[in-house]
Parts: C-alpha cells; structure tokens; sequence
C-alpha cells in the first residue's frame, strides 16, 4: 500500500473587493484587515451534516478549540486543520474537521469587515503555500442566500492530487457560458463532463461543460481547469503554493493565479504582504493583473440577478461526491478505498490544515455606502 502523507495548505494574504453596480471600477481600496484572533469572532464554525456526504464531522467552535484543530500560532497566524489522531469505526462518525463561514456578506456600498478566508470570490488575492492530497477535498468559495438561487463561485478547489486547480459557477436555472472565443479571454480551459455522476475531467469527452445550472450535469457547474500544474496538488506543493484572486462584478467575474515567486505576479498583490500604515490604504488594480486563469462573462448569465451577497466558506471534507466517488479517487493512484483509508489512517491527516496570516478586503470605495 503506498503511504501518502497529506501536504500543509497555508494561505497567507487574502485580498476581497466586491463591485456590482460600477461596471468600469478596476481599482480597489483596502477597507478591512483580519488576523489572528479576530478569526474567532469574524466566522462561525459550523457544526453541520456535510452537503456532500463526505466522510466528516464538521466539529462547532468549542470543540475544534479543545481539539486544537483551530488556534493561532506564536506568529499570529490562524490555523483550522483535520484530527489526526482518532481512528474512525465504520458506523461512527466521520474524521472531525472545521468549515468555516463568514458571519458578514459582501453586498454593494457596505464594508464588508468580515472577508472569506482562504481563496475567494469576488476580487481576492490569496498566498497559498500547500494543498492537502489524498482523500481530501479542500476548497475555498463563496455562496449567497438561498442557494442556489444566490449564486456559489468556487475559487479554489480539487481533490486528491488530481491537478490543476479549477474555478467553477454553481447557479440557478439560466446562467450559461459561452464556448472558448476571443470574447472570453482566458488562459484556462473549459472543462469537459464525463459520462457518470460529478466525474469531471479535461480530455475525457467532447461535452464542454457551460451550463451553470446545478441541475445540470449532475451539479457539475461551468468550471475552467487552470492551464498551469503548479496551480494545485503535489506540483504545487513543491513549489511553495501561488497566489489566487478572483473579482467579481456585474459585467464578469475572473480569477487569477500566479505560482508563489513568479515574475508575473502583480506588484499591489505582493505588497498585500505589507501590514497597512497609518494614514496609507493599500489599492489594487485588477486592469493591470493580465489575462485571468479563467474568466466568466455576463452575456449569457445574469451576474447581478444570479449572485447575491457571498459568506466565505472555507472548508476541508474528506471523500463525499467528488473526491470518494471510485473512477476518481482509484485516478489519484490513492490506496484502499477512499472511506476505509480516512476510518484507518489518522497521521494522514497530520499536515491537513489551512493556515492563513491575514485577511484583507478590497472595495470599490466610491460605491460604499458610509
């Protein structure tokens, strides 16, 4: 059996801007900064049934603390992970971990003092150092009320090792995408269904993956597969992580990333590593971040009708619709079968965490309600 020891996935900045009424504002102004403790207070753990049947037992804040499977660290850094200690019996509940959901939404002229946490929707630069592998199923996402009528944007998110990373819309009825053309710049490419439920990779079929509707296509969304292997899983890992941002507005919504210590990686998204002065308030600038990894215009989808105020979500699962499914986890060359492994190897999960230094939020200040 090969032992595969999951990997650290750490988030070190997260930039957030929303803007859905401007439709040419590009530039964005640091109006929320979160570290540390005030995780605590900004997000509350939920202590849910897993909406996709992974193998899991999200835990409430009392006892991820007593678990420590959240805390800070004596950098002041937050950190939520997976126990890694407890083996699971067959009828018993899952493997004890931590999702995480913003106590505040992003909605037009408010300031949003509570950001998403680790990737994000809607304009967001993250710094992520490592991805966890096997068995699991980390991501990163916004969502809005009532889903799915308010609309689900998935900034980063895989399974297992199988890379890159993919960017996907889960929306209502009537929220299409259009077929790769010069009118959708981006240096991803559309992902391709296969023929059994969820099952969704790039060179498998013909059947390009457009439809945003979760009722199509077995909730698989309209996802773009990043082009680049460093993007998720061991490639990335290895080299340290990347940086991620998404932006999201009325006319589109897109998402970037940049290998950590790429040249290309844009000057305001390195400087989000500086803590804010006095008197200075940091602004990014996505006109001048390039091409996205994936871009989603608004022509055939609604954007403001079918994406409402977003909660970030943060969350680690384990197995469940996607990664458990058998063609998926057996194309991961992962041992065993995805739930026995999670019940009988809990030091596999030793390095199955987020870690995340800060949060920032970006906004359109000129729409911002005071």
């Amino acid at each position: 059996m090969r032992y595969l020891k999951l990997q650290v996935f750490i988030i070190r900045v997260l930039l957030w801007t929303w803007n859905i009424l401007s439709a040419s504002a590009t530039t964005y102004q640091l109006t929320d900064y979160i570290v540390g403790e005030s995780f605590f207070s900004e997000f509350a753990f939920q202590n849910i049934p897993d909406p996709t049947h992974g193998r899991v037992n999200y835990t409430d804040a009392a006892t991820a603390i007593a678990q420590n499977l959240a805390y800070v660290t004596q950098q002041g850094s937050f950190v939520v992970r997976a126990d890694s200690e407890t083996p699971l019996t067959a009828t018993g509940p899952g493997r004890n971990s931590v999702r995480l959901m913003s106590n505040k939404t992003v909605d037009t002229g408010v300031i949003m003092r509570v950001p998403p946490l680790i990737s994000s929707t809607c304009q967001p630069v993250v710094g992520a150092l490592f991805l966890p592998i096997c068995e699991t199923w980390p991501a990163l996402w916004t969502v809005g009320p009532d889903w799915p009528n308010g609309g689900e944007i998935d900034i980063l998110e895989g399974v297992n090792d199988n890379g890159p990373n993919q960017s996907t819309l889960h929306t209502s009825a009537g929220c299409t995408m259009p077929p790769p053309s010069p009118a959708r710049p981006e240096t991803g490419q559309l992902l391709l269904q296969l023929n059994l439920p969820g099952a969704v990779f790039m060179s498998s079929s013909t059947s390009l993956l457009t439809n945003c509707d979760v009722n199509a296509a077995y909730n698989a969304g309209c996802g773009v597969k990043s082009n680049d292997p460093l993007s998720y899983g061991p490639a990335m890992n290895a080299n340290g992580g990347g940086w991620y941002a998404a932006e999201i507005h009325a006319s589109y919504i897109q998402v970037w990333f940049w290998p950590r210590n790429a040249t290309a990686v844009p000057p305001d998204v390195k400087a989000a590593n500086a803590s804010p002065g006095y008197g200075y308030l940091p602004t990014v600038d996505t006109a001048a971040w390039g091409i996205p990894t994936a871009f989603f215009p608004s022509a055939t989808c609604p954007i403001s009708s079918k994406f409402g105020p977003q909660n970030i979500i943060i969350n680690l699962t384990f197995c469940g619709d996607w990664a458990g499914q058998a063609a998926v986890y057996s194309a991961s060359g992962c041992p065993s079968t995805c739930v026995d492994f999670v019940n009988n190897n809990p030091t596999a999960f030793t390095e199955a965490y987020f870690e995340i230094n800060s949060l920032r939020i970006f906004e359109d200040v000129n729409s911002l309600t005071w």
